[in-house]
């Protein structure tokens, strides 16, 4: 009996996101699935389709550097696609999966506390371990003890905080489905995602498109009941040394509104030194 493979549900899910139009093959005809059938990307990427047959169905889970080229080229993946098929068609050794980091390193608490900027730090849960008082004054979803991608996508305060949501929900999910790769041993994550997935239409049906993207700086529009909108930049920096934790900021372009807005925003809490929140119960690094 065929066992579901995180290689196969990623070619078939590509698979059906490509039209024929798109690869110079005629369309027409019905179709019992969208997207292309299997005979033709086998077709295209030079392969049986009794090989490309396996491959989806997981009874072979290695292809060749080749016929992983070749399938991307099929499948129109772009470079982080291409890396991330690549990943997954290579032989897997078993190990432990690698345990989240909860403990946020002083000097990197200490460096939250001083800066002028949101900020906030997350392990590869999402899960907010610590966060400066700027950050939470700019929205409650980045308070510590909050995950999220729960917030996000399950929170009715996600719309009101953040009102281009929709747009950027997608991105949200194809970094995560890039961090994740073929990583089906941790059980914290895999019960974040089946959560995710009972609780969000929105998040199921984007986990399903299976599409890929690395995270990087992004435009977030924030919009505060004090300040108004804030079009603001995020960046997410790698903590190196512990293992998926990262540190989030977000920043304004010089001279901005934004960075306008930011400075009110900062002097409200003036009264209040600056300093780092963390989950209630959580020691210092």
């Amino acid at each position: 009996m065929a066992t579901r493979s995180a290689l196969g549900d990623f070619l078939r899910a590509r698979r059906e996101l490509v039209q024929p139009a798109d690869v110079g093959l005629p369309g027409g005809g019905l179709r019992r699935t969208p997207g292309l059938r299997r005979e033709e990307v086998a077709m295209l990427a030079g392969i049986s389709a009794e090989y490309y047959l396996r491959l989806e169905q997981g009874r072979d889970r290695t292809p060749s550097p080749q016929v992983v080229e070749a399938l991307a080229r099929v499948l129109q993946l772009d470079a982080a696609g291409t890396e991330h098929l690549t990943g997954l068609a290579r032989p897997k050794t078993r190990r432990r999966p690698a345990a989240s980091a909860d403990r946020v390193p002083a000097g990197l608490e200490m460096l939250v506390g001083t800066l002028n900027v949101p900020a906030f730090v997350v392990n590869r849960y999402r899960d907010v371990l610590a966060a400066n008082r700027l950050a939470v004054s700019l929205s409650p979803l980045m308070r510590p003890g909050t995950n999220r991608l729960l917030t996000l996508f399950t929170d009715p305060q996600a719309r009101e905080y953040h009102p281009d949501l929709d747009e950027n929900a997608a991105s949200v999910v194809a970094q995560l489905r890039a961090e994740v790769g073929a990583d089906t041993e941790d059980p914290r994550l895999q019960s974040l995602i089946g959560e995710l997935s009972l609780k969000s239409q929105q998040f199921r049906r984007l986990w399903a498109r299976h599409d890929i993207r690395r995270g990087g700086s992004e435009v977030s529009l924030i919009r505060h009941p004090q300040v108004g909108e804030l079009r603001l930049r995020r960046e997410k920096l790698a903590v190196v040394g512990a293992e998926g934790m990262q540190l989030v900021l977000y920043h304004a372009e010089p001279g901005s509104p934004a960075a306008d807005a930011l400075t009110l925003l900062a002097t409200l809490e003036a009264a209040d030194p600056a300093q780092v929140l963390r989950p209630r119960g959580a020691e210092a690094g």
